[in-house]
């Protein structure tokens, strides 16, 4: 409704933003209302349009910009919680995003509506990873009340999930995908504002696309039936499948992939959803524009879907307390965790305490073995290799290769002599966070202590933002087997520790003592000279990896349903299970139901 003069011409009133900015053809109706404003010649500081709720003062400011307005004078259109009031604010010059964000704080997803948060435990701001500058947008803590209430709806949601076609949820997935298509370019600059991560070619030619892909992949599993995993036995007249845990499951996503693992887009919130379960978001507070905004594309396509109220919800932070106290409500049904060892370990003990299951991918080693053959024949490409496996991303993955073991002669130290030089000449890389860099440095240190020493570290060439150097260190395998468990203490960055063994014997002893980890990789001769000690190394770490590589660094993690990304303990919670590849990352969300007879399904 427009205020402010009875002659005016009525409109109806806009309910939200994603009615006006996320669905086909409603930006001419936000143009419609500011025709009307501009023909009725009232000062624009009488004018107000109402809404019932708000999802986003910046996209409405950042739509409105790119608009030819029929209106003269410089106008930001801005909305002031609590009474959610779109105001058209004359200025003498058009105000800047910083100062139309000034004192706004973003509404959270409840229960299938943007509102203020109501239960706030105070504000968080992002960063600028490129500058360690605060981003100049608030995002609320929410309190316990709060959450309480969020898993509450979510309970109501998955009733209803249960009740509502299949057919829906394939719809939301097509929908979701087709939106953040469309609005690719500027999720990719949000991110980047937020991660440092570059735009292209990671955010938008890769990250993108493999988010989008996940959730098509999620739509076409969703269209058969195999994902039910049915075993009838006709002569007991017995039938039993997979159904959804008839709960909301708890996603809580990374700082390292603002798309691909992002609790409200990526692979554990299309297995849960696909699963048939409710989500609730949490949102990383590294990245949580980008989240915001994939958030409001959810929503409004589960809405157009005719998706139940609530089957997905978003929260921005909680403290820590009141993030133990979350994951021990019995009400959720699962909870899928990507993180830190320690964080995730709390998280769990939390969970356990109250039977609510709990899926965490935490940290590996991820380690590489070059067999003296393989370093033979191809030293230099495979030093290549490493260095770019060791700094992709800043070293942020969490496939990248830790330890590198190798028998340290004489091709073994020419291989080295490479990858010293690499490093060493490797320029300064921008990490995801204060906290980041901070630990990254402090696990450097507590590697050298264990034993090892720093060998090349690469130029400082920026003094500014959250920017780390490139690290390798190096240790005997005498060393690392005194103390294997810190030597591999993670150190999440551009670093590398390279393990040099005397002699097979040690690099078989090196392997024994790897951890549980996501990947282990074996570089290997095309000669038979290496054949033998390969296969006694592939004997023993397939019993201590997810996935096993071959020739190749484990950086990439291919979206397929033949992949598993997971492994045994510590490097996830249960080695039974994948984050990755639909429908077999769906399991963790489902429950297996038998009925007896046959026909009472």
């Amino acid at each position: 409704m427009v205020g402010g003069s009875a002659d005016l011409p009525a409109t109806r009133v806009l309910s939200s933003p994603l009615d006006i900015f996320h669905a086909g053809g409603r930006d001419a109706e936000m143009e419609a209302v500011f025709r009307q404003v501009a023909a009725s010649n009232l000062p624009l500081d009488q004018v107000e349009i109402a809404c019932v709720s708000c999802a986003s003062p910046l996209l409405a400011w950042e739509k409105a910009a790119r608009f030819d307005w029929p209106v003269t004078l410089s106008a930001v259109l801005v909305v002031c919680p609590p009474d959610s009031v779109w105001r058209i604010i004359p200025t003498s010059r058009q105000l800047t995003r910083t100062e139309a964000c000034m004192g706004i704080v973003h509404p959270v997803l409840v229960a299938g509506d943007w509102r203020p948060s109501r239960k706030q435990g105070g504000t968080l701001r992002a960063f600028n990873p490129q500058t360690g500058e605060a981003r100049p947008d608030e995002y609320p803590v929410s309190s316990f009340e709060e959450l309480h209430e969020v898993v509450q709806a979510g309970v109501e949601a998955a009733e209803a999930l249960d009740e509502c076609p299949i057919g829906r949820r394939v719809q939301f997935f097509e929908l979701f995908a087709g939106a953040i298509d469309r609005d690719r370019e500027e999720l990719a600059a949000a991110a980047h504002l937020e991660t440092a991560l570059p735009v292209s070619p990671r955010l938008l030619d890769v990250e993108i696309p493999r988010t989008t892909r996940q959730l098509r992949m999620a739509a076409d599993v969703l269209r058969g039936d195999a994902w039910r995993g049915q075993v009838a036995d006709q002569a007991a007249d017995l039938l039993s499948e997979f159904h959804p845990l008839g709960a909301p499951v708890l996603v809580i996503g990374p700082n390292n992939f603002p798309f691909a693992f992002n609790a409200v887009a990526g692979g554990d919130f299309a297995a849960a959803l696909a699963a048939g379960n409710p989500v609730i978001a949490k949102a990383h507070p590294g990245h949580p524009e980008t989240t915001r905004r994939l958030a409001e594309l959810c929503a409004a396509s589960a809405a157009e879907a005719g998706l139940p109220k609530g089957v997905v919800q978003m929260f921005y932070h909680c403290s820590p307390e009141d993030g133990l106290r979350l994951a021990g409500q019995r009400a959720l049904g699962a909870i899928a965790f990507t993180g830190s060892r320690p964080a995730g370990l709390r998280l769990k003990a939390a969970a356990d305490a109250e039977g609510v299951l709990f899926y965490g991918e935490l940290s590996a080693a991820n380690p590489v073995f070059l067999l003296p053959g393989a370093l033979e024949e191809r030293r230099l490409e495979i030093a290549h290799e490493l260095f770019t496996s060791m700094t992709l991303g800043c070293g942020q993955f969490c496939t990248r290769p830790a330890i590198v073991a190798l028998v340290g002669d004489d091709a073994g130290e020419r291989f080295l002599a490479a990858l010293r030089e690499l490093v060493g000449a490797a320029a300064s890389q921008v990490l995801l966070g204060s906290g980041v860099r901070d630990r990254f440095h402090r696990a450097c240190e507590a590697l050298v202590r264990a034993g090892a020493s720093r060998t090349a570290t690469g130029r400082v060439t920026r003094t500014t933002g959250f920017a780390a150097e490139p690290v390798l260190l190096e240790a005997s395998a005498a060393a690392f087997l005194r103390a294997p468990r810190e030597c591999q203490l993670e150190a999440f960055g551009p670093m590398t520790l390279i393990v040099k063994a005397t002699d097979e014997g040690e690099l078989l002893g090196t392997a024994r003592e790897i951890e549980g980890t996501l990947t282990a990789s074996v570089y290997t001769g095309t000669a038979s000279a290496d054949a033998l000690l390969f296969h006694r190394l592939r004997s023993v770490l397939i019993r201590r990896c997810g996935r096993f590589v071959v020739n190749k660094m484990p950086t990439g993690v291919t979206v397929s349903p033949a992949m598993n990304h997971g492994g045994p303990w510590p490097a996830t919670t249960h080695p039974g299970f994948t984050a990755v590849g639909l429908p077999r990352s769906m399991q963790r969300f489902m429950a297996l139901k038998c009925f007896d007879p046959a026909s009472a399904r």
